[in-house]
């Protein structure tokens, strides 16, 4: 049974004519009377009775009317329901972030989005690089942000921002009245980090790499799952940490910290999707909102 017999069915009953149907649907006559012929064979049934030129539906046709009308309102639904998610009138766009980027860079751009598509869903999860790549490999996530590329060949990385890491202190240590930050000066600062996985973890180490230092020549004495977490542990007197500018500015601008410019490259902002799966609408609007080609992500 198909949704073309079924149309064919309703067209003939509304009309109680084969030859009315035929012209309201632009078919012929024989294809009318084809379809009502490959309905009644399948279920050995009788739906209509022929009455002079015209026809009446029988029992079983005036039960079946209400049936068929039923799933062709259904179908008509259904095909509204896809012009409204083509449209972005409707559905959701579900986005994980790693910490800095979806908390400090993202929220302004998913506002703006939501604005233009006001009736569109927005979802954001937060975790760290690692655990977004795992999501949107998982198909938890239709876009995700990260600071950094990620090793998943699977994910298809492409650069939207960029930000700047500084290493912050408290507001009277000596590095930050001037001092000079070298190999020696890195290994006497008490560290607090990241989690293993996270971009800011990483740049943590990159600058120890810029001095030809490691991790382990470092003295980090609290690993910490949030930025938030690090910056108010430096705040607290901790120690030092390296964070990016868009987390430590609001309190660098109120003295509570002392940030300090790094001599490391610019650390990029990417948005990743899955290679092999097909973008929804609102995924592909808001790659178009970041400036990105779909086929280019």
């Amino acid at each position: 049974m198909t949704l073309e017999q079924l149309r064919i069915f309703v067209a003939v009953a509304e009309r109680e004519h084969v030859t009315r149907a035929a012209q309201a649907l632009h078919l012929t006559q024989s294809t009318i009377s084809a379809a009502i012929a490959a309905l009644e064979a399948r279920h050995d049934v009788r739906l209509f009775d022929r009455v002079g030129r015209g026809v009446r539906l029988t029992e079983a046709g005036r039960v079946f009317l209400v049936e068929a009308r039923a799933v062709l309102a259904r179908a008509e639904a259904a095909g509204e329901v896809l012009a409204e998610l083509a449209g972005l009138r409707r559905g959701t766009l579900r986005i994980a972030a790693s910490q800095t980027v979806g908390a400090y860079w993202l929220p302004a751009r998913l506002t703006a989005f939501r604005a233009a598509h006001p009736r569109l869903a927005v979802t954001l999860a937060i975790g760290n690089s690692e655990q977004v790549a795992a999501w949107i490999g998982g198909g938890e996530a239709d876009l995700g942000m990260v600071e950094g590329p990620v090793a998943d060949v699977d994910l298809s990385p492409v650069e939207v921002g960029q930000d700047r890491m500084v290493l912050v202190l408290p507001p009277g240590h000596p590095l930050a009245r001037g001092g000079p930050l070298d190999a020696a000066a890195l290994q006497a600062l008490t560290f607090v980090a990241r989690e293993a996985g996270s971009g800011t973890g990483v740049m943590l180490e990159r600058l120890a790499a810029s001095f030809g230092l490691s991790l382990a020549d470092l003295d980090i004495s609290m690993e910490l799952p949030s930025n938030e977490a690090l910056r108010s542990a430096v705040e607290a007197g901790a120690g030092a940490a390296v964070l990016s500018a868009l987390v430590a500015d609001g309190a660098v601008r109120s003295g509570q910290l002392a940030a300090l410019e790094l001599d490391l490259p610019p650390r990029p902002f990417f948005v990743l999707r899955h290679r092999a799966r097909h973008l929804a609408p609102a995924a592909r609007a808001f790659l178009g909102a970041l400036g990105v080609a779909a086929d280019a992500a």
